[in-house]
């Protein structure tokens, strides 16, 4: 038989990620080859500094002209430069090519996906991006493909390993955010700079991805609500220990009624109390977990590792073989999917269970008072623990489930109260039964 003509790749980045791909792709060439059915093979790779040693990887195959390499018309363009520039230009280069694209790019997809959707459709291309939600966890696919046929009614999960790190070893050592976080950084777990993780944009780019595929609506990262962790607190972990919970960062994107009773989106990042006999309880350290509810397959969990080179690469590669096999049998990836065209709504809509910490004056009424003013925003109380520390006492009250408004205007209330010194912190509460 006639040797099958290669499918050629070429690389957009040769860091962490880049370079774990370069490696497999050189370790697993005989796999590759027999999966696709034909050799794959990489034809260039783009850096920024050709002069930087890099182990194992050929020289010859280091180019700094990006660009070029994106239109150089390989069958498919790796891009794992992240951020939105150069990248979009250089995925649109390579469709306009002829070129299917993987990518791992999760803010360039949250903050302008439809437009690399549109030009892979006009050019007949796929794209892939399957490791751009929670490194090798096989997430998007399933939801992609294997659910298409059920009514996916919510997305639960972890998506961001810096943070759950960070929150697991608050909880494990009872120490404070600042400390923690010193010790994620001296460990690698966090960057120098790690906004983009403490303070939710990470999850919520994520969120926005998740979110579009489950319920087939144009979500960007501008319509998630997101709150990071740096206000969490050792009170908070004390506070949930206490009753038998532990603080995630989660991402929840969700079907709701909005004002007006016709259904809507919400997608939201922010920290929450989640019951320790709840699977999302015990997912610790740099792991993610996401869940998946629908009307017909139930609640589906998919857990593993959500970031680093290796399990990212695993899942890059992952789509460079389904998108190698459709160019030699001339198949394609699902398109974008936004017909529900579902209005997306504010997070005042949502509805959930809430910790309310108070600093109260430690008085005969107080409790009554306190208890009064929720029940004038139509806020039930089922919890309320009180300690009491000389003249003052701290009031910590769980609710039942409430719109995020309602506990909103309860809280301002709250403030306005003059036995209430300050309400020291506000925690939704996720996972109860």
């Amino acid at each position: 038989m006639d040797e099958p003509q290669p499918i050629t790749v070429a690389l957009l980045g040769g860091g962490t990620v880049g370079g774990e791909v370069a490696r497999l792709m050189a370790v697993n060439a005989d796999d590759l080859r027999a999966r696709v059915g034909a050799p794959v093979q990489l034809t260039g790779i783009a850096v920024r500094d050709r002069a930087r040693p890099r182990p194992g990887i050929d020289p010859s195959l280091l180019t700094d002209d990006a660009m070029g390499l994106a239109g150089s018309g390989a069958d498919i363009v790796i891009e794992v430069m992240g951020g939105i520039e150069p990248a979009r230009s250089l995925i649109l280069a390579a469709m306009a090519a002829g070129s299917s694209v993987v990518t791992a790019n999760k803010a360039l997809l949250a903050a302008d996906g439809a437009s690399l959707f549109a030009a892979a459709a006009a050019h007949d291309v796929d794209l892939y991006f399957e490791a751009s939600v929670a490194g090798a966890i096989p997430i998007l696919r399933p939801m992609r493909e294997s659910m298409v046929g059920d009514r996916i009614t919510r997305v639960l999960g972890i998506v961001n390993g810096t943070t759950n790190f960070i929150l697991t070893k608050m909880d494990e050592l009872g120490a404070d955010y600042a400390e923690v976080l010193a010790e994620a950084q001296a460990l690698g777990y966090a960057e120098a700079d790690p906004t983009a993780d403490v303070a939710g944009h990470d999850a919520a780019a994520k969120a926005a991805i998740l979110a579009e595929l489950a319920f087939h609506t144009s979500v960007t990262i501008a319509d998630v609500h997101c709150e990071g962790i740096t206000n969490v607190t050792a009170a908070d972990m004390q506070a949930a220990r206490d009753m038998g919970f532990v603080i995630k960062l989660l991402a929840v994107a969700e079907l709701a009624a909005g004002s007006d009773g016709e259904p809507g989106v919400i997608v939201r990042v922010h920290p929450a109390m989640v019951p320790r006999t709840h699977p999302l309880a015990s997912v610790r350290e740099a792991f993610n977990a996401v869940f998946v509810s629908a009307d017909a397959a139930g609640e589906v969990m998919f857990y593993g590792r959500g970031a680093g080179g290796a399990p990212t690469a695993s899942a890059v590669l992952g789509d460079v073989v389904a998108a190698a096999r459709n160019r030699r049998t001339g198949g394609r990836a699902p398109g974008q999917s936004t017909y529900a065209r579902l209005p997306v709504l504010p997070v005042g809509a949502a509805s959930t269970r809430y910790y309310v910490n108070i600093d109260v004056a430690d008085r005969p009424g107080v409790l009554a008072s306190i208890a009064s003013t929720f029940a004038l925003e139509e806020v039930s109380i089922q919890v309320v623990r009180q300690d009491g520390h000389g003249e003052d006492a701290g009031l910590i009250v769980r609710t039942h489930q409430a719109s995020d408004e309602a506990l909103s205007r309860t809280v301002e209330r709250l403030r306005a109260l003059d036995c209430v010194r300050r309400v020291v912190g506000v925690m939704r509460v996720e996972g109860e039964a």
